[in-house]
Parts: C-alpha cells; sequence; structure tokens
C-alpha cells in the first residue's frame, strides 16, 4: 500500500546518445586532424597563449571539429557559448541574441557566438555583426564549408582571421575509430581490409566515420566481416561534390592542371570524380576544348579538333557512351605538346590595343574609295604582297608612332617548331625589304 502514496517519480532512464556527441573532445589537445592550427606554434595555439583571441572563421568540409573547436575555444576562454545556425537564424533572432549578449557583457560575461554555416546569410546580415564585433559585445566565430573569399563580405573578413581546418586523413581517422573501440568495449567486427575500406567510406569526414561505426557495431556477426560483406551491408557514402559550390572549382582546377601537366591518370582520375559527382559533360566538353586552345594550341592543331569531335560524338551518343569520347579526348591532350604561346600573344595584343587604341592605321594600308581620300593619302605606297618578290612585301602594318612589338613567339615544341622557322624567316625577309 505504501507505494500507492510514494509521491517519488521513478528516474526515466537517460536516452541514448550518438557516438559521435559520446566522444565530443573535452580539450582541445584532444581534437584529432587539426595540429597545425591548434599546435602552440599554430594561429589558434599562439591566440591562446598570448590571451587574445580574435573573430574568426573556420573554413573546412564537414566532420573536421569547427563546432567542437568554437566550443572549446569558449571553455578555454571564459566565454559564453552560444550557438546558432544561418540557416534557421534571422533578423528578429539575431537581435535576440545580440541583446542577450550586451546584457552579459554588462554583467562581466563576454560571448562567444558560433554560427554555424555563415556563408548562408546575405550581404545585409553579414553586416549587421560588425557594430557588436567591433565594440565587443560579441567574439564571432564563423563555420564554413565555401571558401570565404567568395562567400563572405568583405567588411566581415577583415575584422576576422580565417583559419582552414583540413578533412582528417586515414590516419586521423584510424586514431577515431580507435577511440570509438576504447569507448564501446570492443572490436570494430572487420577484418583488415574492411576496415580500411570503412574508414575509405567515410571521406575525410570524421562525424560520418562515427556513424559508420555505431551502425557496424549494431550488427549481430558470429566473425569479422570482410570487404564484400561489408559493402552489401553497408551503401557507400556518396562523394562531397557541390556542382556550383567550391569543390566544383577543386576539381575542374585539378583537373586542368593535370592535363597542362601531361598527366593523363590524372587528368582521366579528375574527369571521373566529377563525373561520379554528378557533373554535366557538356560542361567538362566545354572546358576540355577550352584546355586545347590555352594550353596546347598550335604546337598541336589537332587536339582541338579532337575536342570538338568529341564534343559532338557525345551529344550524337549521350551517356555513359558519349563520355567515354570526351575521355580520349582528354587522354590526347595531356599526352600533346604543350604551348601556351598563342594565348600569351593574344592577352599581349590586347593589353597594347588598350594602351594604343585611338592610334589610327597607317595611311598606306587604308582604301581609298573617294578623291577626298587619295588626297588624304590613303592608299599611297601600299605595297601588293602577291606582286611582291617571295610574295612578301614587309611593309609596317602597325599604327605610325608605335615601335614593332612581337606578341607571338613560338616554342621549340610540336608543331610549332614550323611555325617557329616561317616567323624567323619572315622576320629576317622584312629586315631585309625595309632596308636592314
Amino acid at each position: 500500500m505504501s507505494d500507492l502514496f510514494d509521491t517519488a517519480k521513478p528516474e526515466t532512464p537517460e536516452a541514448p546518445r550518438p557516438l559521435a556527441d559520446r566522444l565530443r573532445p573535452r580539450r582541445l589537445s584532444e581534437v584529432i586532424g587539426q595540429d597545425p592550427v591548434l599546435s602552440p606554434e599554430g594561429p589558434l595555439g599562439s591566440m591562446l597563449a598570448s590571451g587574445s583571441l580574435s573573430s574568426l572563421v573556420l573554413w573546412g568540409p564537414p566532420g573536421v571539429g569547427k563546432t567542437t573547436i568554437a566550443r572549446l575555444l569558449a571553455a578555454e576562454t571564459d566565454l559564453s557559448f552560444v550557438q546558432i545556425s544561418a540557416i534557421f537564424t534571422g533578423v528578429p533572432e539575431l537581435r535576440k541574441v545580440f541583446e542577450s549578449a550586451r546584457l552579459r557583457r554588462q554583467n562581466g560575461q563576454g560571448t562567444l557566438l558560433f554560427v554555424d554555416e555563415i556563408h548562408r546569410f546575405n550581404k545585409a546580415q553579414q553586416d549587421g555583426f560588425l557594430p557588436y564585433m567591433e565594440d565587443g559585445t560579441i567574439l564571432l566565430v564563423g563555420a564554413t564549408t565555401e571558401n570565404p573569399s567568395f562567400e563572405l563580405n568583405a567588411a566581415l573578413l577583415s575584422r576576422a582571421q580565417v583559419i582552414v581546418l583540413e578533412r582528417l586523413s586515414l590516419a586521423d581517422l584510424e586514431r577515431l575509430a580507435q577511440r570509438a573501440e576504447q569507448e564501446l568495449g570492443r572490436a570494430i567486427p572487420l577484418k583488415a581490409e574492411a576496415r580500411e575500406r570503412l574508414l575509405e567510406m567515410a571521406d575525410g569526414d570524421g562525424r560520418a566515420l562515427l556513424n559508420l561505426i555505431e551502425q557496424v557495431m549494431a550488427w549481430k556477426v558470429a566473425a569479422p566481416l570482410d570487404t564484400q560483406a561489408l559493402a552489401q551491408r553497408l551503401m557507400r557514402r556518396a562523394a562531397k561534390y557541390d556542382k556550383s559550390g567550391d569543390e566544383h572549382y577543386n576539381l575542374i582546377s585539378a583537373l586542368h592542371k593535370s592535363v597542362r601537366g601531361s598527366d593523363p591518370d590524372a587528368a582521366l582520375y579528375w574527369f571521373a570524380r566529377m563525373l561520379e559527382g554528378g557533373e554535366d559533360p557538356r560542361y567538362l566538353a566545354r572546358r576540355i576544348t577550352r584546355m586545347a586552345v590555352e594550353d596546347i594550341g598550335l604546337a598541336d592543331p589537332q587536339a582541338q579538333t579532337q575536342c570538338l569531335h568529341a564534343w559532338e560524338l557525345y551529344e550524337r551518343l549521350g551517356s555513359p557512351e558519349g563520355e567515354l569520347a570526351l575521355a580520349q579526348a582528354l587522354i590526347y591532350l595531356a599526352l600533346a605538346p604543350k604551348s601556351n604561346a598563342g594565348y600569351v600573344a593574344y592577352k599581349a595584343a590586347r593589353d597594347e590595343a588598350r594602351r594604343t587604341g585611338s592610334a589610327m592605321p597607317p595611311k598606306h594600308i587604308l582604301n581609298a574609295p573617294t578623291r577626298m581620300m587619295k588626297d588624304q593619302g590613303y592608299g599611297a605606297g601600299y605595297s601588293y604582297d602577291h606582286d611582291a618578290e617571295d610574295g612578301f612585301s614587309g611593309q609596317d602594318y602597325f599604327p605610325e608612332g608605335i615601335r614593332r612589338p612581337v606578341f607571338y613567339q613560338p616554342p621549340e615544341r610540336g608543331y610549332e617548331r614550323e611555325l617557329k622557322k616561317r616567323v624567323e624567316y619572315f622576320a629576317k625577309l622584312r629586315q631585309k625589304r625595309q632596308g636592314g
């Protein structure tokens, strides 16, 4: 009967916490994979040692510890930690955050405001942080996966230091896996090769790895699984790729530089990475053609033709067969002789045209359809090249008063060896025709 009159409520069992939350570091020294910025010689380590923490922008891929580092920085500096997300926070909520920080400051407590996905705020919202950063109401720590140079206002960047966090290496992920095993009290039920495959599936994301480990640990298995069994039970994590974001530009840069560096294997790898990420093959066809013009040019005039044919074949065949034509064009470009002489010449000519854009052509190469124009000397003294010896008159075609520049300087590579001979041949003839 006494139980009927017992007013004490039974204890509610605590809900199970995700492994990633249970393993969240409690000190900066426990953060894995970010030693370059957290070591005593690193930017954050030296700030903490000197007691002069400034506003920061933490830039890095998902799952590398941006939120954890911000939280621990607040603890290290005795600041109140406030976290918001730019996705869910509007102007009214921001005003409340700033007002609370102001009251907190009046009571002698500083505020570290952590803004996740800070690049999601528009220009006006980003500008709203500035006065509170300047008067010390908040110490801003923003987190972004996008390049701050493109996504954040110059005014905000001038008041914050950008800290670059790197994706976790396989060695870092292995340390994290061992820490998980210690927390769970047992080994991950995977053979060595399957374990390595699990680390690769995380793709440098520590949080993703811990989620994968949690799934594997929940399986009822009699013996450690091999790679094939792991693949059957666990879907491969999608590669990180944003077709309109920073990763897009990183990968196309890697592809372009691999071609320029005459490495067909690396070029095919980055080409495949972009296709696997869902890139439009037509965009790749356009960029590959640009590489032929910019980095090969006249050293192999067939390179452009190869690209255009591959592009046309893709349009006729579609995916996936048409992508093979683009891959073959890419191999051709990587192995072709390289020259940017035409590109350099074009840019130099554009610079000279901007500098001397008002200069008239010399009168001897101007047409004279009227009597008045003939009286002005238009066309006077023009030499018709087909009537000249060797089919070359050697006349000057630049504006009067401009010293003849040299834009195109072909190298001794590929077909441009022949073009170099022609350039030198005409230069000698020109000097001879113009009387030395």
